[in-house]
């Protein structure tokens, strides 16, 4: 997920289910289809390992077709997030707010070169930890799973530090459309889109791709 051209990220919603899965993939695999995409990270509701492998080779049919990596986060799951991610045929795990030995683990049993990326760390003490671990890319900014968001000037903040000093890549978050241009001339690698964003029309992508597609030309 490495790329000198900024580029795209989109994100679910929170705890999708299967039912919510069905109204996700058509605006999905159109957002990919007219945006830069290079990733879709994909927030799962905890449910059993086989149930989670289905819906995962589900949105992997879209991600593939369009050459985006597809990364598989799934709080509170009982089970084995890595096995689930690899039966399903995805590029890599996400973890937010995990702690350095939960990453070194999940570090130490990716195998084929599958992603490992981290979110949801609010300190920069925590975020240089993070990327010691050998984390693929460091996540700032996004909403909670309660629907609030963090301060988008403190996430505007964090990811150009990060892109500044750090070489591991950088997700920029964007909550809202209005926060897109500020985020894509900090010099992350990618901006991130919430669902609210890439689902509010192929209109909205476009747009978003035009702002990260200036940013890079510029940096």
């Amino acid at each position: 997920m490495t790329d000198t051209q900024t580029r795209l990220a989109l994100l679910t919603p929170h705890r999708v289910e299967a039912d919510a899965l069905d109204a996700l993939l058509p605006g999905l695999e159109a957002a990919c289809g007219v945006g830069d995409v290079a990733a879709v990270i994909l927030r799962l509701a905890p449910a059993d390992e086989r149930g989670l492998v289905g819906l995962v080779k589900r949105v992997v049919g879209v991600t593939q077709t369009h050459g985006a990596a597809l990364v598989v986060a799934c709080p509170g799951l009982a089970g084995d997030i890595v096995s689930v991610a690899a039966r399903g045929g995805a590029d890599g795990v996400h973890l937010d707010k995990a702690g350095t030995d939960a990453l070194r683990d999940l570090r130490d049993r990716l195998r084929d070169g599958r992603i490992l990326g981290a979110g949801g760390i609010e300190s920069r003490h925590a975020a240089m930890e993070a990327g010691e671990v050998g984390i693929d890319y460091l996540m700032v900014g996004g909403l909670y799973a309660d629907g609030a968001a963090p301060d988008p000037e403190d996430v505007r903040e964090r990811a150009a530090w990060w892109a500044e000093i750090f070489e591991t890549p950088c997700i920029a978050v964007a909550a809202s459309e209005a926060e897109i241009a500020g985020l894509a001339g900090t010099g992350a690698e990618f901006v991130g889109l919430e669902s609210a964003i890439w689902m509010a029309g192929l209109e909205v992508v476009e747009r978003a791709q035009a702002l990260v597609g200036r940013a890079g030309a510029s940096s």
